[in-house]
């Protein structure tokens, strides 16, 4: 194993000594666990910034850690030029010919001389191809560009679905989201509203906290017509038509509607979901670096789209279970206008607070800026590492210097050296400020694996994501119930759903049970049509692997007048609440004709005998067993899932791990840090003594020479007396030499005893194994199926569905 390929670490580059201006052997290796606590780059055009990030980034990635990287100049789309074969026709299509004729090159000689020059680079920093053919196979870079169909594009449709639980059951972090949404969407149309007087902010936030709190997700033609008829009267106290009269919602529901029929807005909402949980993990849960493309948007539009995805992240973090390892990273290149020190754009509220509670869940941030005046100062408090390169002016100096005094926790601070530190920072050299190490170190930054060919164009983002130039598809017919086809039927039963219906129930024997789903709107013409609903409890149990899993199955069942009347593999799997159903039909309805055996209430009693049988053949559980890390996945949880959690569970198994082996070497490091520093102390005191009796030895010879001299002509006993104090303080001085020397041995002892002790303690941790790989582990899998015993019919009933008529006559539902 290199030296920097330490489990845990990232490898950011070498030490460096800026008195000097050399580049030492050291290798300087970030613990990715103290991400968790965030970081800051800070550093001004040239100073080398995109590619430390670049960097960082590959790193995580190599270390199977997913990254969203969000780039605002189209900078770092380069992680995804990645060329292990590091031979010129790599590089070709990635050449821009201008350099090339300002190199005085053609574009071939060109790409033939950056190849040499990435190859060479590469091995000067103990890099190969073979690094970047790791790089590669641990995780896949994807660009995606919003509004575009350059790269991949995000649809947005997913936006104002309802959030998870965990957001709307806390009320503070569901106010949150709806606050950020509105603002977000208000700012795309132009309008600066304050989310406490102004009234479009107001009325956007009540439809989006009405419709969430139920669990309802929106769109926005559902946001457009909850603007037009809300469905709450009031606000606050006050009448809603008082508040916000009905014309002048109607203008703002037609600046929105003229939003969505906007051509260029089409490529929103298409593409694929704004999901925070697919844009770090493939279908499959391999880590991904997703690189998030907004150069082509304009001011509104980022902040907009930044708005959306820092509400979805957020709401993503609250999902999952804690955790002190690095689980993730959102990287933020140029930060400009998303958090800054005084204005309170929509995206601000929210970087704050994942910068507050991130850490808990193993989300690292990390935010780059060119001038730290940019960042809020609350920011800045919750960052652990900052990575200072070289800055432009002298109030960037102090804001950075106030910064790290601020984040020093009380330690001393020495201002004047730190100043002095950050003066001399050059090209590709930051110093490195962690809460995390005892003191901070100035280093350069390593080559690249990643080829920086400089900010992208449409062109070539589209040719390296395989994209090709696309019309926007139409918007999508509406939904249909399950099952219903385009001749209007439901398995077999045209007859029910093709006669002409009647305007009251039909008369059904008083034991058969029925029961109506509530139609969508409470106005409007609709026919209820008859369906069998099965209801069932099912345990699935496994004492061995402590499974105890309960579910309710519903299932919704077509009616044929043929010789078998119904069959549960032809039946919809339905999420459906049971209180929601109702005991008797709406007013103004219709209804469907009942078939025969519907209208039997011996059917129904042998329906609820198949129905158990139906279960125990077809509803199962199925886990997934690993034998690496000794767990097995939860009821529920898929496989790409546990894949994910399994990658997880490796990180923080080795994070704590080294934590152990460090804690058994933590006191002999201390011990020898403290006889290190106190031979330090001998030295510098031997020295001293030393240099006095040099000097002391010098003014007795000198004055023993000067009065033989200046004397009377005779040498007495005082002039011998003189020169013999003389020769013995030489002698002294001889001695003290010797004395130094030896204090210089014993230090330099101790520091090779120290670095032995590191050198055993690396040694230790290298024992612990490769990387783990949660894709490539074959898992062992479990199906566990439920018994008769297990399986409790609560209820099989006639259904009474609703359904309406389109406008090309086919049947659609009209249930909720």
């Amino acid at each position: 194993m290199t030296d920097f390929e330490t489990l845990g670490a990232f490898y950011l580059g070498k030490r460096y000594d800026i008195p000097s201006r050399t580049r030492q052997d050291d290798f300087v290796l970030y613990d990715a666990k103290d991400l968790t606590t965030h970081a800051v780059i800070i550093g001004m055009t040239g100073s080398g910034k995109t590619g430390l990030g670049v960097g960082l980034i590959e790193e995580a990635l190599i270390d199977r850690v997913p990254v969203i990287a969000v780039d605002p100049k189209g900078d770092l789309g380069n992680l995804a030029l990645r060329f292990p074969a590091l031979v010129p026709s790599d590089f070709r299509p990635w050449v821009d010919p201008q350099q090339a004729t300002n190199a005085g090159l053609t574009p071939d000689a060109f790409a033939e001389q950056q190849a040499a020059l990435w190859k060479s680079g590469l091995a000067g920093w103990g890099q190969d191809g073979a690094r970047i053919q790791r790089l590669s196979d641990a995780a896949d870079v994807t660009i995606f560009t919003p509004g575009s169909t350059a790269g991949r594009p995000l649809s947005l449709l997913k936006a104002f679905d309802a959030p998870p639980a965990a957001i709307r059951d806390d009320a503070e972090a569901l106010q949150e989201r709806v606050n950020a949404t509105a603002t977000s969407l208000l700012a795309l149309l132009g309008i600066d509203a304050d989310p406490i007087s102004s009234r479009e902010h107001i009325l956007l936030a009540n439809l989006l906290h009405h419709a969430w709190a139920e669990g309802r997700s929106l769109d926005l033609a559902g946001v457009i017509g909850g603007i037009q008829h809300p469905p709450f009267t009031s606000v606050g106290v006050m009448p809603l038509d008082t508040v916000f009269p009905p014309k002048d919602r109607m203008t703002l529901a037609m600046q929105l509607n003229n939003l969505l029929a906007a051509p260029g807005f089409q490529t929103w909402m298409h593409g694929e979901p704004l999901d925070t949980a697919s844009l770090l993990y493939d279908a499959h849960g391999k880590p991904r670096g997703s690189v998030i493309s907004i150069a082509h948007l304009g001011d509104a539009e980022r902040m907009f789209f930044m708005t959306l995805l820092l509400a979805d992240i957020l709401a993503w973090v609250r999902t999952q279970p804690g955790t002190g390892s690095l689980r993730a990273i959102l990287y933020i290149d140029e930060l400009f206008g998303y958090m800054p020190p005084v204005a309170n754009p929509p995206s601000k509220v929210l970087l704050l607070t994942l910068l507050k509670q991130a850490r808990a869940y193993g989300l690292g941030v990390v935010l780059a800026t060119q001038n730290p005046v940019d960042l809020d100062y609350r920011g800045l408090s919750n960052t652990g590492t900052w990575f200072i390169g070289r800055l432009q002016t002298e109030r960037d100096k102090m804001r950075v210097m106030e910064g790290l005094e601020g984040v020093s926790g009380g330690q001393p601070f020495d201002k004047a050296a730190m100043e002095q530190t950050i003066a001399g920072l050059g090209k590709r050299v930051f110093l490195l400020h962690s809460v995390h190490e005892p003191a901070p170190i100035t280093f350069e930054t390593r080559w690249t694996m990643s080829y920086l060919a400089g900010p992208m164009t449409r062109e070539q983002i589209r040719s390296i994501s395989g994209q090709r130039p696309s019309v926007p598809p139409p918007p999508a017919a509406a939904s249909r119930a399950p099952g219903i086809g385009a001749t209007g039927s439901t398995g077999g039963s045209v007859g029910a759903l093709d006669a002409r219906p009647a305007s009251h129930a039909p008369v059904l024997p008083h034991d058969i049970p029925q029961f109506f789903l509530p139609p969508a709107r409470e106005s409007g013409s609709f026919t209820y049509h008859p369906m069998v609903l099965g209801l069932a409890d099912v345990r699935f149990a496994n004492a061995k692997l402590g499974v105890a899993e309960q579910r309710r199955i519903a299932l919704m069942a077509s009616i044929d007048d043929g010789p078998i009347a119904l069959e549960w593999n032809s039946a919809e799997r339905v999420e459906l609440d049971p209180s929601v159903l109702e005991r008797g039909p709406r007013d103004g309805a219709s209804f469907g004709t009942v078939p025969p055996s519907a209208a039997n209430p011996k059917s129904y009693t042998a329906w609820s005998k198949t129905l158990p049988k139906w279960i125990i053949a077809n509803e199962q559980v199925t886990l997934y067993k690993s034998a690496a890390c000794k767990a097995t996945s939860n009821p529920g949880e898929s496989e790409r899932d546990f894949r994910i959690r399994l990658q997880l569970l490796a990180h923080e198994a080795r994070d704590a791990k080294i934590e152990t082996l460090r804690g058994k070497y933590a006191t002999k490091l201390f011990a020898l840090r403290e006889r290190i520093r106190r031979a330090e102390q001998a030295v510098q005191r031997e020295q001293q003594q030393a240099s006095q009796a040099k000097m002391d030895t010098a003014i007795s010879v000198g004055g023993a020479i000067l009065g033989a001299i200046f004397g009377r002509g005779k040498v007495g006993v005082g002039t011998l007396s003189k020169v013999g104090t003389a020769a013995r303080g030489a002698g002294r001085a001889s001695q003290q030499a010797g004395d130094v020397a030896r204090a210089m041995e014993s230090l330099e002892a101790l520091h090779t005893q120290f670095t032995d002790l590191e050198t055993a303690l690396q040694a230790e941790v290298d024992t612990l194994g490769s990387t783990y790989d949660a894709q490539q582990e074959t898992l062992e899998t479990v199906v566990i199926k439920p018994k008769s015993s297990d399986v409790h019919v609560q209820l099989v009933a006639l259904l009474w569905v609703p359904y309406t008529k389109d406008a090309a006559g086919l049947m659609t539902a009209a249930w909720r």
